[in-house]
């Protein structure tokens, strides 16, 4: 199982392109601050940006940002999101969320990402957010960020 530790609230600087090993908080002012630097950039966090308002709406009180937006990467196709389920009510979720079966178009279309809830993944019986600390190359460690919700964040 990986580390779920939590690390400091600076979003640390890259490893081998990577964030290193663990969950780094970080509001979403710095997560702008830091994963924002390209044009395609600047699309897909809008994406994300949407993404929470929609889980938030749904009582999403918490969620976790991954992908090769969290790198070093400079124009990443996409990210990947996953979000804890308590509290969420979900019927009140955006009916787009609520299709997670792959290859999940409908996502990608409305939130340029994948987005998913934090639960067990059938197929390697570990939780989403475990999966997401794996880096799918080396299958080492890697760092993921999590922003809390409600939160005031920036267009």
């Amino acid at each position: 199982m990986a580390t779920q530790l939590l690390c400091c609230v600076v979003i640390p600087e890259f490893v081998d392109g990577l964030l290193p090993a663990g969950i780094h908080e970080a509001s979403w002012r710095e997560v702008t601050g830091r994963f924002v630097w390209t044009g395609t950039r600047l699309r897909l966090i809008q994406g994300v940006n949407l993404a929470l308002s929609d889980l938030a709406l749904a009582g999403c009180r918490r969620a976790y940002l991954d992908g090769s937006f969290v790198t070093e990467e400079p124009y990443p196709n996409d990210y990947d999101l996953c979000w804890d389920t308590d509290g969420v009510e979900v019927s009140r979720l955006h009916r787009v969320l609520r299709d997670t079966c792959p290859p999940r178009t409908a996502q990608k279309i409305r939130y340029l990402g994948d987005i998913l809830p934090n639960i067990q993944e059938r197929s390697v019986g570990k939780p989403i957010l475990d999966f997401f600390q794996i880096d799918k190359i080396t299958n080492k460690p890697k760092g993921i960020v999590v922003i809390d919700l409600p939160l005031n964040r920036i267009p």
